[in-house]
């Protein structure tokens, strides 16, 4: 169905750099039949903005009061099929997590039915919590990797979707056959998402070695091949436990680190995607910085399977590309609203030890939710701010205003405004207190993909 010419009127933020917000209190944001930014006016001194020429019958679409639009978040790393999961991992830590609650899960995914509760359920969760993009983990089941694919384009979600391979260290009733299979059946996935989205508008296949000690060589390497020779981004996991490292060293003693394992096999690029990096050496850091690799920073599920504290602010100051995921269900929470909290939290226990320096800002948590993200999956140039040409991924927040009633109302729980915040207040309190609650609605390239009953367009 093709989209009108839309015009988003009220206050806009988004993330200027990586520690400064841009927020125009005052805005007209114009969204073209594309689903394109077509332009951006903004007056500081609260005059009535005119209707650029051409836009005089636009819809219009109207914040409410304390309400503001901002970009959609991008969830670089979330296990779909581990849904159900989530806040189930007891005092566990990531391999034997893995063995007690994730396998037997992921198992289920052969069951079509049970697979589409499933995912049915956990895209739209995402997208209620202002995730509009979002690079899944499947299973490895071939049928349900697809089915995967078709609900995220048909909800309108922007995603990366990759079969997870693992041909050794799980059971026997969950694993790639061989070398072989593993190949054919993920470029049947990849095949499979071609016919459904030929221009990978929504939908793009990511190659996806579930990490390094679950695959052999042989099939990391013929894993790097299909990266080089399809150009289609790549995911998995690296340094995220102690004992996962030593794991890996005991499996690949002619390599130098966790990080020499995938370069050597071609799958350290500009197009990956590695997922905690809670771990690394000063020289893996180097070398994913000279590959221009990528990094998901998943707070909360290194929190609950303590895994580690990761020093984003190292990665950051030494030039790494850092983005967040929720890494659902080692994360408790699909919410990335949730996991920018964390992510400042976690920050300030690895300050307790190091000082200060360490301490991630609201700003710059919420520009890895957005900008960082983008980077992370390579769509830096489509979506994370609100610039001319980008496409428009955005969500409306509002944030309740406390009258002179005592008492509750139903709206109890939301983030609660006084009326004397500054703008930098009212979005530290929406980090800080918000939910899913506050998401009134959230646009996928111009698309209304989902929205809450008091939202009024």
């Amino acid at each position: 169905m093709a989209l009108n010419k839309t015009v988003y009127i009220g206050p806009f933020i988004h993330c200027e750099s990586l520690n400064q917000l841009d927020i125009c209190t005052n805005g007209m944001i114009g969204v073209g039949e594309d689903g394109k930014i077509a332009f951006v006016s903004r007056d500081m001194k609260g005059r009535q903005l005119p209707a650029q020429e051409g836009w005089e019958h636009a819809k219009m679409v109207y914040t409410r009061q304390y309400g503001f639009f901002f970009p959609g978040f991008i969830d670089t790393h979330i296990h779909a099929s581990q849904y159900p999961n989530a806040g189930v991992f007891g005092k566990s830590t990531l391999l034997d997590w893995l063995n007690t609650y994730t396998f037997p899960l992921e198992s289920w995914f052969s069951d079509l039915d049970r697979a589409a509760r499933i995912y049915n359920r956990v895209v739209a969760r995402t997208l209620s919590h202002g995730t509009t993009t979002a690079a899944y983990y499947a299973t490895v089941h071939v049928p349900a990797t697809n089915l995967l694919a078709d609900i995220c384009k048909s909800r309108g979600q922007r995603a990366f979707v990759g079969r997870v391979c693992m041909d050794r260290l799980s059971p026997d009733y969950y694993q790639d056959e061989s070398v072989e299979s593993a190949i054919y059946d993920t470029q049947a996935c990849i095949d499979h998402i071609k016919h459904i989205d030929p221009q990978f508008d929504l939908v793009t296949p990511i190659i996806t070695p579930r990490f390094a000690p679950s695959c052999t060589d042989e099939t990391l390497a013929a894993l790097g091949k299909l990266h080089r020779d399809t150009g289609l981004p790549c995911q998995t996991h690296i340094s995220e436990n102690k004992k996962e490292i030593e794991l890996v060293k005991e499996l690949f003693p002619n390599h130098d680190s966790y990080t020499h394992v995938y370069d050597q096999a071609g799958l350290l690029t500009p197009k990956t995607i590695l997922a905690h990096a809670i771990h690394l050496s000063s020289e893996e850091r180097s070398l994913i910085k000279t590959r221009q690799a990528k990094i998901s920073h998943c707070p909360a599920s290194n929190t609950a399977l303590t895994s580690g504290r990761a020093a984003v602010r190292t990665m950051l100051d030494e030039g790494l590309t850092v983005g967040l995921g929720t890494d659902v269900s080692g994360g408790y929470t699909s919410s990335m609203l949730t996991e920018a909290r964390e992510a400042i939290f976690v920050s300030r226990h690895v300050a307790m030890e190091s000082g200060d320096e360490a301490k991630l800002s609201v700003e710059e948590a919420l520009y890895l939710a957005t900008r960082g993200g983008a980077q992370v999956v390579g769509l830096e140039d489509r979506i994370g701010g609100f610039e001319v040409g980008k496409d428009w991924d955005a969500q409306l927040i509002g944030l309740d205003g406390v009258g002179d009633t005592v008492g509750l109302d139903q709206r109890a729980g939301l983030v609660e405004i006084f009326g004397e915040e500054t703008w930098d207040e009212k979005v530290a309190k929406w980090v800080y207190t918000g939910d899913d609650r506050n998401t009134m609605a959230v646009w996928v390239k111009g698309r209304l993909v989902h929205s809450r009953e008091s939202f009024k367009p």
